[in-house]
């Protein structure tokens, strides 16, 4: 007896596309919203249909952020916790201690549970040239200020800042400038859209097929 096939329809594999976005301040790293007045990705570039961010930064973060309609990367990146640098501007000097704190771990908390942070890499960055931010950063008249590199591989709620914040050295900028080994082009070329080759795209740590 003769099986009932069902013909394919004609439904091409479309190609797995990469970008990397220099997201600026007061943009939600979605593409719609409720929220009339809230600022989206679709806001900066026309990205294909299907493309979507990997993991998220803040409103109020800037930085790499990474977008592609090929979900086995957002998997191995999630599942992989990929190696996450970020520049931060706190409030304050920090000393060794807090240096120390950091970079062994240290307890924040998220919907009322302690946690207590893997060891991370921080180092205090001597040079920072980086362009002004729009809206600009409130510092406070009294107070001197840090930049610091922070290398995560974990990515909680508002990690960063809360780590920040459990030193008393609250973040006034934060910006992610490397996720793996791809980082950032151009630290200054704020909102910026850059197509991915496969190269490029392996230095994140995910091995695209070509």
């Amino acid at each position: 007896m003769k099986e009932n096939v069902v013909p394919m329809k004609n439904n091409p594999i479309k190609p797995f596309r990469y970008f990397a976005l220099h997201k600026p301040f007061g943009y939600l790293s979605q593409f719609v919203t409720s929220h009339k007045k809230k600022k989206v990705l679709s806001d900066i570039f026309p990205f294909p249909d299907e493309v979507m961010p990997i993991g998220r930064l803040d409103e109020d973060s800037e930085g790499l952020l990474l977008l592609t309609n090929n979900g086995k990367m957002h998997q191995y990146l999630l599942a992989h916790h990929a190696e996450k640098e970020y520049w931060v501007l706190v409030e304050g000097e920090v000393n060794s201690a807090q240096l120390k704190q950091l970079n062994e771990g240290i307890d924040i908390s998220h919907q009322s549970i302690v946690y207590t942070t893997k060891p991370a890499v921080v180092k205090i960055l001597d040079e920072v040239n980086v362009v002004e931010r729009y809206p600009r950063v409130r510092y406070h008249p009294y107070k001197k200020h840090t930049w610091l590199s922070i290398t995560i591989k974990e990515g909680r709620f508002r990690q960063v800042r809360k780590m920040t914040a459990a030193i008393g050295c609250p973040t006034l900028r934060l910006i992610r400038v490397r996720i793996g080994n791809y980082k950032l082009p151009e630290i200054n070329n704020i909102g910026m859209v850059v197509e991915l080759t496969h190269e490029e795209v392996s230095q994140t740590g995910f091995k695209p097929l070509v």
